[in-house]
């Protein structure tokens, strides 16, 4: 385990390098390199494409590291005309937000490479707010940076030259088409911000997920291995996007094929991460009691049948004495439900982050929103489950580590 441990870390440890150090030089190198830029019409658009899904996989990262890359290769005749071209860059390229944004970036990637070595569970509380981060930061891209890309690739295509607020450097060659006078990538945006904020949306989704697995994660030796694995791959993307465009447009094309087909699992996750973050940030274990009617809200679990896992819906004993599942696919369609098994015997494990329902043969049939933290008891009452309260997870094996040093016995509630 040490060792995996040592090389777990040692990657994390290589990806940062790379990330930071390695990157930035090689998008201006491969830049410098290509005087003969692509001329054709698609080019914007295979820039645009590289650039929105690496701003997806991770929203802080790419923004920041697009931005500074932007900054360093600004240029100018003299001095004077260098930071007037600096001036003109959008705001995600002025050094006042790239320079904090990666060092935010830095303080999250030594979390998770210290907490490789930590006790599990340490660093918990820092990945919630890491998950938050990673909503915000995505959020702000979707709103204003990709629209900004998307623009600049309009503009390029119909020729029109763009504000200089909105100017934005792709890795393609500035294709110009001849167009009737006038201004006319406004119709063009109709079409290319809403394509590049759905494709954001379902890359970011599933590069979200990556956070939200960190989260129920016990070990920090996973999390590094998720976290590099992601900057693996923004590495890669943004590495063969400078070699090549297209390189990297087909490889972005193949990210977004494989986002959109887990997107309903991706989505899960991210409703999940949300609530837990939220619930976990604002304490609403102290304002909250389970309803008596109506039902409780949980993600469903894995031996749930017929259910996906971490769907969010709501549990209720119906008047004959079944429990049962209610759920909306999506959260918009049409309700659905699912019956708990009557030889099941469902009842609650209480761990040291967040507690669960489960079966009696050990099965999780729920997991519960940190928002049930202290009224384990009181949900089983309500829902009438036969297995009572029983210590689970972290909180399990610090039962059992207690009993094999006083001699004595936990008791289940």
């Amino acid at each position: 385990m040490d060792a995996v441990m040592k090389k777990l870390r040692l990657s994390a440890t290589l990806g940062l390098l790379a990330l930071f150090v390695l990157v930035p030089f090689a998008l201006a190198a491969g830049s410098a390199a290509k005087p003969a830029a692509d001329q054709s019409p698609a080019a914007p658009l295979a820039g645009a494409v590289t650039t929105v899904t690496g701003l997806a996989i991770s929203p802080l990262v790419g923004t920041g590291a697009y931005g500074a890359w932007q900054w360093f290769t600004a240029t100018g005749d003299t001095p004077e005309a260098k930071a007037a071209a600096r001036a003109a860059l959008p705001w995600f390229a002025q050094l006042k937000f790239w320079l904090p944004a990666l060092l935010i970036v830095a303080a999250c990637a030594a979390k998770d490479t210290l907490g490789a070595v930590l006790p599990p569970g340490t660093k918990k509380p820092l990945d919630v707010l890491e998950t938050v981060e990673n909503k915000i930061s995505g959020l702000v891209a979707a709103g204003a940076v990709v629209p900004i890309t998307m623009n600049s690739l309009s503009h390029m295509v119909l020729g029109a030259q763009p504000a200089a607020e909105h100017t934005v450097a792709l890795p393609a060659g500035l294709a110009m088409l001849p167009v009737a006078a006038g201004d006319w990538s406004w119709v063009l945006n109709i079409l290319t911000v809403p394509f590049g904020v759905a494709m954001f949306a379902v890359v970011w989704m599933a590069s979200h997920a990556i956070n939200v697995l960190i989260l129920l994660s016990p070990w920090g030796a996973v999390d590094a291995a998720l976290k590099s694995a992601r900057t693996a791959l923004l590495g890669l993307l943004t590495l063969t996007a400078a070699i090549n465009p297209w390189v990297g447009a087909l490889l972005s094309l193949i990210v977004i094929l494989i986002a959109w087909l887990v997107a309903g699992w991706a989505f899960r996750l991210t409703v999940f991460g949300s609530v837990f973050s939220w619930e976990f940030l604002t304490g609403r274990s102290g304002r909250f009691t389970p309803a008596e009617k109506g039902g409780n809200a949980m993600f469903s679990g894995g031996a749930l049948s017929g259910v996906p896992v971490r769907t969010y819906g709501k549990l209720e004993r119906r008047a004959d004495g079944v429990l049962e599942f209610a759920w909306r696919p999506w959260l918009v369609r049409a309700p659905k439900t699912a019956a708990v098994p009557p030889d099941a015997r469902p009842g609650v494990g209480q761990g040291l982050f967040f507690s669960t329902v489960a079966a009696e043969g050990e099965g999780t049939l729920f997991i519960l929103p940190p928002r049930y933290r202290g009224h384990e008891a009181e949900l089983a009452r309500v829902c009438q489950l036969p297995g009572g309260v029983r210590p689970a997870g972290l909180r399990k094996a610090w039962g059992v580590l207690r009993d094999l040093f006083t001699g004595g016995q936990t008791a289940a509630t």
